[in-house]
């Protein structure tokens, strides 16, 4: 996989995509029970409304038509006739009855004492300006409880409205039951929430689970584990995706092959001819009469070919360590030795490109450590060389070496421009070559990543303070 690629995606977490599952499914549950319950209730309510509406209404009208025959009396005696009624009155517990004046006065109530009381709510005097029965759902002015009460007119035989028979009753129970009815309502949608929640937290991990171990499966082979493959019982979309995903790691798996045997065939081809190019260059530079301009020429011949000959050892180096053909011929080493003798040859090499390659010396002893050495030699080699070709700009390059925590410590510093710090993770990838316009196979470093970790070891590249970079190695000591 492309590195620059896998920078710019995001890794999408599972905790996301199941808080999001979540989240999109209760919203729609909740918001949906939510309404179902207020359009419950609220049909609850206009029901039990709109009954007792129409009872009352039905009650007034009945009582109103009932007292018709003592319109036809003198005031006082329809008066007393009207305060008869209400104290006889058989449903006070539930209704209350009054009469009404045209004026507003109570003139008789089926609830006790009325004297001197006044009604004020708004439906009496629409139902005296109307000459029809008229509602009201409220708060009782004198008591602030809310009631409903209907009042229907009292026409006197010449047509005169004299006052208004009204029923009063308070909404409380009612109130209580629609009440009981939101609250079954709510408790029927949390337990609907709560089965949706178990029915999709188990439909989430039947989903989830899979694709964790696609996921995981997938970053091995992005890391190089080509060939791995992913087992799922699943047939349906999940079971397609791991079936590509298997047959596209196959296939890189088959590509990776057939390009390590390319490059190891293509490699050992050209060690011959470059060996005799090395060769050649040599004994014909040994010759005195050659004129100036052709033996600049022959040296630029030699210098191509031995560069030439590093990238293909490079190569067959790469190649083995694809296919785990690397190997190391361990034994006891006197690591700083060689780490100095690496450094004094490559030092004059250094010198005649104006590069001072200084050398850090301590008087710290360094014990011998089990390791490759020359495997180790040509990681320093490699290292100084990326040093000149990057940094090299600096004139100037420090090596040193030292034992720190029972590990020995090699550090190798250029006083170039550094390494962008988005190309730091990614410059011990294989084949990358970041900004650099250096020319190289992009596989040095790589390899000798894998060489150091092989002995148990780490390279990490950093930039140094005050410019250029960094490169540690970090080496098990003595055991």
């Amino acid at each position: 996989m492309n590195p620059e690629l896998k920078k710019q995606r995001p890794a999408k977490k599972l905790g996301g995509l199941r808080r999001r599952w979540l989240q999109n499914t209760m919203l729609v549950v909740c918001a949906l029970g939510l309404v179902c319950v207020f359009a419950v209730t609220a049909t609850f309510a206009a029901f039990y409304y709109s009954n007792m509406r129409s009872d009352m209404r039905s009650r007034a009208q009945t009582t109103t038509e009932f007292f018709a025959d003592y319109l036809n009396q003198s005031y006082n005696e329809y008066y007393k006739s009207c305060i008869t009624y209400a104290k006889t009155f058989e449903d006070r517990e539930d209704l209350e009855l009054q009469f009404i004046s045209k004026s507003g006065r109570l003139v008789a109530s089926s609830h006790g004492n009325w004297a001197l009381q006044v009604a004020t709510t708004p439906e009496i005097a629409e139902a005296v300006s109307t000459r029809a029965p008229r509602p009201y759902v409220g708060r009782d002015p004198e008591t602030g409880e809310r009631i409903m009460a209907m009042s229907s007119p009292m026409i006197y035989s010449n047509g005169e409205v004299i006052g208004v028979l009204r029923y009063v009753t308070s909404t409380r129970i009612m109130d209580r039951q629609i009440a009981i009815v939101a609250t079954v309502c709510m408790a029927v949608l949390l337990v609907v929430v709560a089965v949706v929640l178990l029915s999709s937290g188990f439909f989430i991990r039947t989903v989830l689970e899979p694709v964790d171990e696609i996921i995981e499966k997938a970053k091995r082979i992005a890391n190089g584990s080509y060939g791995t493959q992913i087992q799922t019982p699943y047939n349906d979309e999940i079971g397609v995706l791991a079936e590509t995903i298997n047959e596209l790691s196959n296939k890189i798996s088959q590509n990776e092959k057939m390009q390590a045997e390319f490059i190891s065939q293509l490699s050992h081809e050209l060690r011959t001819p470059l060996t005799v190019i090395n060769g050649w260059t040599e004994t014909l530079l040994l010759d005195d009469s050659m004129d100036s301009m052709t033996r600049q020429g022959m040296k630029i011949i030699s210098g191509e070919a031995k560069r030439l000959t590093e990238m293909v050892v490079e190569l067959l180096d790469f190649t083995r360590m694809q296919d785990g053909r690397m190997t190391l011929n361990v034994e006891p080493t006197d690591i700083r030795g060689e780490f100095e003798d690496t450094v004094f040859m490559y030092s004059s090499r250094l010198a005649s490109d104006g590069i001072d390659l200084e050398y850090l010396d301590s008087e710290q002893d360094i014990p011998e450590i089990l390791c490759d050495p020359q495997r180790l030699r040509q990681v320093f080699l490699n290292i100084l060389d990326n040093a000149a070709k990057h940094g090299g700009e600096g004139k100037r390059i420090e090596a040193a070496i030292s034992y720190e925590d029972d590990q020995v410590i090699v550090r190798i510093r250029d006083f170039g421009q550094g390494i962008p710090e988005d190309e730091i993770p990614l410059v011990k990838k294989k084949f990358y070559k970041g900004s650099s316009s250096t020319r190289g196979t992009g596989i040095g470093l790589a390899v000798c990543d894998e060489i150091v970790e092989m002995h148990g070891g780490a390279l990490t590249l950093e930039n140094a303070e005050g410019g250029g970079t960094l490169v540690t190695i970090a080496l098990p000591g003595a055991q």
